[in-house]
């Protein structure tokens, strides 16, 4: 009885000490747009957060982070980094026009292979931008591909091929509502990282109707973690140290089964 009372008075002093450090861990704050399926939008009937939230949870967790996740459009997300509501976003393209409200990590999440996804019966294939002229495309507002093709981003934004650039706006997943008009033949094609394009395909089960063409872009789209600069300095050079030895760190197996589960492969 006495052994049992000892061990009773022992969990009693210890469990409010654990309480207190986990409510004294450290908590990364992040901010994400849908991507999927890199960065998805959790619902009741689907928890996932895609491959690199998974990927990005079980680096700092490992060191001991709690992560709070806010799911706001890209724009959002910048903002709220630049104000320091958000340490770190996930994905980003190295842009010169950065300014001083972020830092990007050593580390890239992925570097992208682009391709294109159009109805199943065209023989149209990508041969430069040339091989474009008379399609009609589909993009969103403010997307911007120079980062993997300047020409393709030239011509899309050139007044005179405004009538077959199609600019697909609204609340609801723009990528869906793409295939679903090159399905229609409302649109002939559209661009994109050959991931998302194989996701999406899958998930909306159009694989009789429409196909992914590769080879894309000779570029590819390089994706990297930027981290808020009103973290004090040293807090951010930790975070982006985890970041980048993380990262490495899960190349291979762990890449690989990260992105089956997502029913994805690196072409």
């Amino acid at each position: 009885m006495l052994k049992c009372k000892n061990i009773a008075l022992l969990l009693f002093l210890i469990l409010p000490l654990a309480k207190a450090n986990m409510s004294q861990a450290d908590t990364l704050k992040v901010c994400y747009d849908q991507w999927a399926p890199m960065t998805i939008f959790p619902t009741e009937t689907s928890p996932d957060r895609g491959v690199v939230i998974d990927m990005l949870a079980h680096i700092f967790s490992e060191k001991g982070y709690e992560i709070e996740y806010y799911e706001v459009p890209l724009a959002r997300g910048l903002d709220m980094v630049a104000e320091g509501l958000c340490d770190m976003l996930p994905e980003y393209l190295l842009s010169p026009s950065s300014g001083n409200d972020f830092v990007y990590a050593s580390e890239p999440t992925f570097s992208y292979s682009t391709a294109f996804v159009i109805r199943r019966d065209d023989p149209w294939r990508y041969d430069g931008v040339d091989s474009i002229e008379g399609k009609r495309i589909a993009t969103g507002p403010g997307w911007d591909y120079s980062s993997v093709s300047v020409d393709y981003q030239h011509y899309i934004d050139a007044p005179k091929h405004s009538g077959l650039v199609e600019v697909i706006a609204g609340t609801d997943d723009v990528v869906d509502r793409i295939f679903q008009m090159i399905k229609a033949n409302r649109v002939d094609l559209y661009a994109d990282n050959d991931l998302v394009l194989q996701h999406t395909l899958h998930r909306l089960n159009l694989e009789n109707d429409l196909q992914i063409i590769r080879p894309g872009f000779d570029m590819k789209l390089v994706e990297i973690p930027i981290f808020s600069t009103a973290i004090p300095k040293a807090e951010r050079q930790k975070l982006i140290q985890i970041w980048n030895e993380g990262r490495v760190a899960m190349r291979g197996e762990k890449e690989t089964l990260l992105l089956k589960k997502y029913n994805v492969i690196i072409q």
